[in-house]
């Protein structure tokens, strides 16, 4: 290669997924978020479940949040979905049906490609001691959206 070219190499979809799979079963990320296959056979790598430790000294300490996230067909180019299991009171939350609003969290309005299921997950513990959220009452411990 003539002239210090430089390429990009998409990798594909599904390795993409899969290197996710085996960081979350090696125990990635910083021990207060996980995640992994909702399904243990599913294929597609499509829907994963992700847990969050609430951080302490705020009105989430104590209790762990049960996430849904959904990859596409356009993961990683596109965000994922999400929406948490576990009620819970969030400026990016909707509060009747837990969805994620994408244009209020700051990691899924603002996504690239390089981002992961961890960093959802690890922008939304960030969110829960954020100002807006501290002052939000919390729903009782362990109540669900379904």
């Amino acid at each position: 290669m003539a002239g210090g070219q430089s390429h990009d190499y998409v990798v594909p979809r599904n390795f993409r997924l899969l290197e996710e799979f085996e960081d979350s079963q090696k125990g990635g990320g910083d021990g207060l978020v996980s995640w992994g296959l909702a399904c243990d056979d599913d294929m597609s790598l499509s829907d994963w479940n992700g847990s969050i430790i609430g951080p302490p000294k705020t009105p989430y300490d104590g209790r762990i949040y049960s996430v849904r996230v959904h990859c596409d067909e356009n993961y990683p180019n596109s965000p994922p979905r999400a929406q948490f299991q576990t009620r819970i009171n969030m400026t990016c939350v909707n509060k009747d049906t837990g969805a994620i609003d994408a244009r209020k969290l700051p990691c899924l309005r603002l996504w690239q490609k390089h981002m992961t299921i961890f960093t959802l997950l690890a922008s939304l513990r960030e969110q829960m001691v954020q100002k807006e959220n501290l002052k939000l009452p919390q729903p009782p411990d362990g109540s669900t959206y379904f």
